[in-house]
């Protein structure tokens, strides 16, 4: 008898890996993390968005969907390599060590990764210049143009450029853009050394994960940042004036948790013009991703479907309407591309209707289930029949404690009335002290191909240990940080112990 493949993954971005730089970096704790997976036979290691990180750092508002963020290249490799002085390595602020202050870490590490480009087109060996060079030329359809706009963000002090900048170059005009890259020549090519870098550290840290029998789990937001270098490069492929500005932007209808909905302010898609290209951007997003990565998550997949579009000058997204999208001959474009099994996840989480299900399961898609979403209680009682638990989970799925969206597992218990806490305790049969193990087996135990849990929920921190709260910009967001990756031995044993036991 042939049994389904189940594995068990752990979700951890990269800037939240201990460091003395300040963030998280793809040096020597990226492979420390990935042999703390390989001990526990965690077998997926899922992160969020690689992309640089614009205002607010949020890695969904990311200022270019190709490149890598720089603040993640690793100081002591560069070192290594003779493009810093140990001195740079070894001294460092007084960083935080349970957050990233990203203020403080650009103040440090930009002007360092300068100084190792600079070094780099001076002294690198041939044959490293001869690879730097065929990274240029084989990424110059969308380096190019990342690293002109990363020099003009910082030549205007705003990466707005369709409010900020002067009109020749908001609008690219060519006579323009050819001054500019004449003139900031020797910036621009700091960036894509930087960009070289990035891409040379990630591909070890990928080739080590799947060496070991790791697969990294990358992820896509569906739209992109109005600030970023996809909206600046690509104005026709967006709804956009002559003038580069917006006519609608994105978000989410009013619902149960939002009386005025969610107003995105992203651009949304020009699906015709997208249409008449044959869906290249997309399929190059794509394939550019699983170069990176080996599977993909795709946020707001209901998004291709159909997606909320709100009039630009709305206050908020209550007078917005739902647009069809053409995901159906999208993902044909893609499938006939890239392949015929796309390893897609499609992120389908919120009111899901037929067309999105249809979508979703035509491409045999998985979707998500996520755990804090399972107990619903309505007078002391648990509506057994909730999609999220354990015992209504299909294999075609990937199912989470928590996503970074939510608190953490111990915090969001915590944080329930006594009913609920009631309910969930006689579910589990354990008392407070257990609930985050026990959802963790019961996670595992569950038939879904895939199971992931936050590192946060393997630590069992509480609220204090959350990545993002949704529709607030806090300093707090997206700065979680994990103080050491010395795992008590217990949660290792237990862990692992679970995951043989699940079959996983």
């Amino acid at each position: 008898m042939k049994y389904n493949i189940r594995r068990c993954g752990v979700l951890m971005h990269p800037t939240s890996l201990p460091s003395k730089h300040g963030i998280g970096s793809l040096g020597d704790e990226a492979f420390q993390f990935l042999d703390l997976l390989k001990k526990t036979s965690v077998r997926l290691w899922q992160i969020l968005p690689l992309g640089p990180t614009g205002y607010g750092d949020s890695p969904y508002a990311a200022r270019s969907s190709f490149a890598g963020n720089e603040l993640l290249i690793d100081l002591k490799s560069l070192a290594y390599d003779g493009y810093l002085d140990v001195e740079d390595v070894l001294f460092t602020p007084a960083f935080p060590s349970d957050r990233v202050d990203y203020g403080m870490v650009r103040f440090y590490k930009e002007p360092l990764l300068e100084k190792a480009a600079q070094q780099f087109l001076k002294d690198a060996e041939p044959d490293e210049q001869a690879a730097y060079q065929s990274f240029v030329a084989e990424n110059a359809w969308w380096l190019d143009d990342y690293a002109l706009y990363q020099v003009l963000c910082k030549h205007y002090n705003d990466s707005r450029w369709f409010e900020i900048w002067p009109e020749e170059l908001r609008l690219r005009k060519t006579a323009a853009l050819k001054k500019a890259q004449k003139e900031f020549h020797s910036q621009i090519e700091l960036i894509m050394v930087q960009q070289y870098f990035f891409f040379t550290q990630w591909q070890k840290v990928k080739t080590y994960a799947n060496t070991h029998g790791i697969q990294i789990i990358g992820d896509i937001p569906i739209f992109v940042a109005p600030d970023s270098v996809d909206a600046w490069a690509n104005r026709h492929l967006l709804k956009m004036d002559e003038n580069g500005r917006q006519t609608v932007s994105s978000g989410v209808p009013p619902d149960a948790f939002s009386d005025d909905g969610q107003l995105w302010g992203n651009p949304v898609y020009d699906w015709k013009a997208h249409q008449k290209e044959g869906f290249a951007w997309w399929i190059k997003r794509i394939q550019k991703t699983l170069e990176a990565c080996d599977i993909v998550r795709i946020d707001h997949f209901r998004g291709f479907a159909a997606y909320w579009e709100v009039p630009q000058g709305e206050k908020t997204a209550m007078n917005g309407s739902w647009v069809e999208a053409p995901g159906k001959q999208l993902f044909e474009a893609l499938t006939q591309k890239l392949g015929a099994q796309l390893p897609i996840i499609a992120e389908d989480l919120g009111v899901i209707t037929e067309d999105v299900e249809e979508l979703r399961d035509s491409n045999n898609f998985p979707g998500m289930k996520i755990l804090q979403f399972a107990f619903n209680v309505k007078d002391g009682t648990l509506d057994a029949s909730n999609a999220y638990l354990p015992h209504n989970c299909i294999y075609n799925s990937v199912i989470y404690t928590g996503t970074h969206d939510n608190n953490t597992t111990r915090g969001w218990y915590e944080a329930l009335d006594g009913a609920s806490k009631d309910v969930l305790r006689r579910y589990l049969e354990c008392p407070d002290e257990q609930v985050v193990w026990q959802l963790i087996r019961q996670m595992l135990l569950s038939c879904s191909k895939d199971a992931i849990l936050p590192m946060q929920d393997w630590l069992e921190l509480g609220a204090e240990g959350r990545m993002n709260i949704p529709s607030t910009c806090g300093q707090s967001n997206w700065s979680w940080r994990a103080r050491s990756l010395n795992v008590e031995p217990w949660r290792i044993d237990r862990l692992r112990s679970l995951i043989e036991l699940s079959g996983r």
